[in-house]
């Protein structure tokens, strides 16, 4: 596939990669119309006006031809039972490279707005939300279609097709509820809920497992359905009103990064105070490193408190090379409109990098703390959004804590329903192609 432009620049070039990457083909651009009009296998144009009836044509709405960040005036329309925005009079409906680099970039969230009680980007202020798509993976969408006008175009077009996944990730930020806490803070825990004294004796003692101790039994799911899990530990070198772990210090918060290591992927849970004391990012990282005896690549924020691009940018700095913040912590759904991974673009910057996004689609925080759902509203919002990721091929990101899944009578249900979902969930593994979802 060969793609004419007249003017090709770093955002062209950042969404051609990303198509590229995406549907598995090797298109290569072009800003010589005349190589162009004279090119006899597939090609499409970028441009504003037709070359040749041979073309797919595209006409562009100008987002990846401007440098810098302004307000953009976006109009929604219903397209193919879905939105889409940059609408355009050309032989696709719209403008697919630039809406799609204004989602999954998150142009709108350098611009100004209003941000949550934690300083976060609200879901409020997307276009996601505002337009109803928030629950849909609409890039992936985008491109099952895409596929199918190139091979209405092009007889001969051929395309390989991606699987559906499934990936599990854990935050564990308290990694126990009673053991570990040493003397001051178990009685501090003590003066506070008097009802748990019982309880909290019991497990000191060893006669009963801790509330939050879910380990064993997240091992043996895992087991079961032969699933490749993410852990993300939070190691903050003190307690503060939301860094509540056991400390590094601490040997049995080491041994179990250490044996969890030895089995899964792990990655580091930067404490929100990190991002206030810059240089606490890496001294987390190298205690995990030290730890685990591992080089630690993977990380996602704590409260899934970051800002761009400098959070992602004091990332690369730090030598992290996948994060997995992208979602909202207040409701599930695709914050980047795409169930798919993909490499961070800079737009202060105008530069692609190295730093892989992985977006989640559910967080069992929302669903319990600011959805106030029971568990079984939750499992069915969870198989919902699963679903949608589903038709797309894409790869369902699930976060959940250990204490969710332990014995806290606050958690009843939760555990139940996680294995229920993982039970019928983790056995499609059969390939589909992408014409079955279009």
């Amino acid at each position: 596939m060969l793609i004419y432009t007249p003017n090709i620049t770093a955002r062209i070039r950042y969404i051609l990669d990303y198509f590229n990457e995406k549907l598995l083909w090797q298109a290569e651009l072009t800003d010589d119309a005349e190589y162009f009009a004279s090119y006899k296998n597939q090609k499409l144009n970028y441009s504003d006006e037709r070359i040749d009836a041979a073309e797919l044509y595209i006409k562009p709405a100008g987002l990846l031809h401007e440098t810098g960040l302004r307000k953009q005036f976006i109009e929604c329309f219903d397209w193919k039972n879905v939105k889409a925005f940059y609408k355009a009079d050309d032989d696709f409906g719209f403008d697919i490279f630039s809406a799609s680099f204004y989602l999954i970039t998150r142009y709108e969230e350098y611009l100004e707005h209003e941000p949550d009680e934690y300083g976060r980007y609200a879901h409020w202020n997307s276009l996601a939300w505002k337009e109803g798509f928030l629950q849909k993976p609409l890039i992936d969408t985008w491109l099952l279609h895409f596929v199918e006008v190139l091979k209405s175009k092009f007889s001969d077009f051929k395309l390989q097709t991606s699987n559906f996944k499934f990936l599990p990730t854990y935050d564990i930020d308290i990694a126990w509820s009673y053991k570990h806490k040493g003397l001051w803070r178990s009685i501090a825990a003590s003066i506070k809920n008097p009802k748990s004294i019982s309880h909290r004796i019991k497990v000191m003692q060893g006669k009963e497992k801790d509330p939050f101790d879910s380990y064993e039994w997240m091992n043996e799911l895992h087991k079961q359905h032969e699933l490749k899990p993410v852990y993300f530990f939070l190691l903050a070198e003190e307690n503060s009103r939301y860094d509540k772990n056991i400390l590094p210090k601490q040997k049995a918060l080491q041994q179990l990064v250490y044996s969890t290591a030895q089995q899964y992927s792990i990655g580091l849970h930067p404490s929100t105070k990190s991002n206030v004391i810059k240089e606490m990012l890496l001294k987390e990282k190298q205690s995990l490193e030290t730890i685990s005896k591992q080089t630690i690549k993977l990380t996602r924020h704590h409260y899934i408190l970051f800002h761009l691009p400098h959070s992602y940018r004091e990332l690369i700095n730090a030598g992290f090379t996948d994060d997995y913040s992208m979602g909202y912590g207040t409701v599930n759904g695709f914050r980047a409109s795409t169930s798919h991974s993909y490499l961070w673009y800079d737009l202060e910057k105008e530069e692609s990098t190295a730093l892989r996004i992985h977006p989640y689609a559910y967080m069992e925080a929302n669903s319990f703390y600011e959805l106030h759902q029971s568990a079984q509203e939750a499992l069915a919002e969870m198989l919902q959004l699963c679903n949608e990721v589903k038709k797309v091929n894409g790869t369902f990101i699930s976060i959940y804590h250990n204490h969710f899944l332990g014995t806290d009578e606050m958690f009843k249900g939760w555990k139940e329903m996680y294995e229920e979902f993982v039970n019928e969930i983790a056995p499609v593994v059969e390939l589909k192609s992408q014409e079955d979802y279009l």
